[in-house]
């Protein structure tokens, strides 16, 4: 399982955790990814979806369950998610999520966080938010103490940006696991089961996709 976890690349990511929705052929995952505008977090193109798809079925996290054929349209193969592949999932989600030197991973993982346990998620976000802590402290005495040399402000732009972002991230950070904490907002599929409209866009989304 670690080797198929440290192979997993972000689109691979999303295409296993699409498929937790039900079993899907490519076609029908571009689309619902595209709807979606999951194409702001990783590049999605025919080449590149099928390429990860391949690789995912021979790691055996993905297996196909059928073909079909709509119309005078090419055959459509239908893929559907492994054991080996929900676990994979979660445990990159884990590994990523308190991480703070892989951003556009941390995007990903923040995007399947709802695939892990609403306490599991605050754990490791409290990870994330301690080594961001410990990142604006040590920002932050190195931008006083270039300060107190008086070294030019124009040297110091990107320092000074820095120091703002991290605190606006950990703002927003301490505020989502408050909200977290506090089971403000549903979280995982069968919380939001409960609210039958949420439930209703949900499927939708899956309907304008296989248009």
């Amino acid at each position: 399982m670690k080797d198929a976890v440290d192979r997993l690349t972000p689109l691979g990511v999303m295409v296993l955790a699409l498929l937790r929705e039900g079993d899907m052929h490519p076609y029908e995952m571009m689309r619902l990814m595209r709807h979606r505008r999951d194409d702001r977090l990783v590049t999605i193109t025919n080449g590149t979806l099928y390429h990860t798809v391949g690789r995912l079925e021979r790691a055996g996290l993905l297996g196909e369950v059928g073909v079909d054929r709509d119309g005078n349209r090419p055959e459509r193969t239908t893929y559907t998610l492994t054991g080996e592949g929900r676990d994979a999932v979660d445990e990159w989600v884990r590994r990523e999520l308190p991480r703070i030197d892989r951003p556009a991973e941390f995007r990903i993982a923040l995007a399947e966080a709802h695939n892990l346990e609403r306490t599991v998620v605050v754990d490791l976000l409290r990870r994330r938010r301690d080594a961001l802590s410990e990142d604006l402290s040590s920002l932050s005495a190195g931008h006083a103490g270039a300060q107190s040399r008086d070294v030019p402000e124009q040297f110091l732009l990107e320092v000074h940006r820095t120091e703002v972002l991290l605190r606006t991230d950990l703002a927003w950070l301490d505020a989502l696991i408050e909200r977290l904490d506090a089971h403000a907002f549903p979280w995982g599929v069968a919380e939001i089961a409960t609210d039958s409209e949420h439930m209703k866009n949900y499927d939708l989304d899956r309907k304008a996709a296989r248009l």
